[in-house]
């Protein structure tokens, strides 16, 4: 991988690439600690005497800033690609509807370092308050995750001025067929209905409030049958055929609306009858979950990314995010042994596992350093 990315080392180095992929890691599981810190709890575990060949002291916070700067973002991203797969078996309680993986796309923000590098490569958020800005830059991330396992596979990431649907336009290509893909209202538009639908994956989306779906056909189920097009194409010549399953909610504690109306391109009502695809909708807020995992108690509340370059960010959130992987990714394994479903398994407790075995037990030979 690191060949593959050219950051394979041309002479032996203190703290080579190899460590620097673990470390860049290992940031993103001891968060709060500081460069010196995050190195000693990587590192602490190794037998000394009999591994290392060479007297070998932590570095200079500055030895491994530069480490990392010559490390860059593209093998962190390039091993979340290779690494980060569904993890669900048909075995995974609450990962299908019927025969299809049920996947979320959704985004968020992350807070970065206040400099000047951040600001002008990721912007900052208005405030809404006229001219006022946010106290931080922030970099904007859409991505898609497994609803029953919160294993987060696909990503895109950009500033805080590029619009989720913008960026969400890069992972429709990365849909595969099997896959029910839920997503908010937000995310449709005509184009990436059709891109989404491309890619041969099922689509179960919330529509917007203002979207005219003019009733077809009336199925059995309630469901009907409607078009969908592209407000471009006034002579409405190329419809979408869609199938909507609308229903309110009747929880009298419910604040804001209580309309739903999805589309989907699941045009058999018999196979998937309209209850089920209400109830279905709603394991869309599973990626919320995943994204205060990751977000509060992995990265911790209200710290901010240290990196105070833009390409030390994606490093470092792509850290992030392989990180969550594999804890998620350890989480199924239990789960499926146990026979339970991995959304009752803790990832607190599981987060406090791992950090206590990696300080412990490093995932490199000492040979490497």
């Amino acid at each position: 991988m690191l060949i593959e990315c050219g950051r394979a080392e041309q002479r032996q180095r203190l703290l080579p690439a190899r460590v620097m992929v673990y470390y860049a890691m290992a940031m993103a599981l001891f968060s709060e600690g500081s460069y010196e810190e995050v190195m000693r709890n990587l590192v602490e575990g190794l037998d000394w005497a009999s591994g290392w060949r060479r007297p070998w002291t932590v570095p200079s916070r500055v030895a491994i800033a530069k480490a990392r700067a010559r490390l860059g973002a593209e093998p962190l991203r390039t091993l979340f690609e290779q690494a980060a797969t569904p993890l669900a078996e048909a075995r995974t309680r609450g990962a299908f509807c019927g025969d299809l993986r049920l996947m979320a796309i959704d985004g968020t923000t992350l807070d970065l370092a206040d400099t000047a590098a951040n600001e002008e490569a990721f912007g900052r958020p208005g405030t809404g308050r006229g001219e006022g800005r946010g106290a931080f830059p922030q970099l904007r991330v859409v991505a898609l995750a497994e609803c029953g396992t919160h294993a987060i596979v696909e990503v895109a990431l950009g500033a805080i001025k590029t619009g989720e649907g913008t960026l969400a336009a890069q992972l429709w290509g990365r849909l595969e067929p099997g896959m029910l893909v839920l997503a908010d209202r937000l995310f449709y538009g005509f184009g990436a209905w059709q891109a989404a639908r491309a890619s041969g994956a099922e689509l179960l989306w919330r529509a917007k409030s203002n979207l005219i779906l003019p009733v077809e056909e009336v199925l059995a189920d309630g469901s009907y049958r409607s078009r969908v097009y592209d407000s471009a194409d006034r002579r409405r010549q190329s419809p979408e055929p869609v199938r909507v399953v609308e229903y309110e909610l009747c929880d009298p504690g419910l604040e804001g609306e209580r309309r739903y109306r999805l589309l989907t391109t699941l045009k058999d009502p018999d196979a998937y009858p309209a209850e089920q695809l209400a109830a279905v909708y709603p394991q869309r807020w599973e990626f919320e979950t995943a994204l205060d995992e990751l977000k509060t108690h992995q990265r911790g509340p209200r710290l901010v990314l240290r990196s105070k370059r833009p390409d030390g960010v994606r490093q470092e959130a792509y850290g992030y995010l392989l990180v969550h992987y594999a804890i998620r990714a350890l989480m199924h394994d239990v789960a499926l042994a146990a026979g339970r479903d991995p959304d009752r398994l803790s990832f607190t407790r599981t987060l406090r596992v791992v950090r206590r075995t990696a300080r412990a037990s490093p995932g490199f030979s000492p040979q490497s350093a």
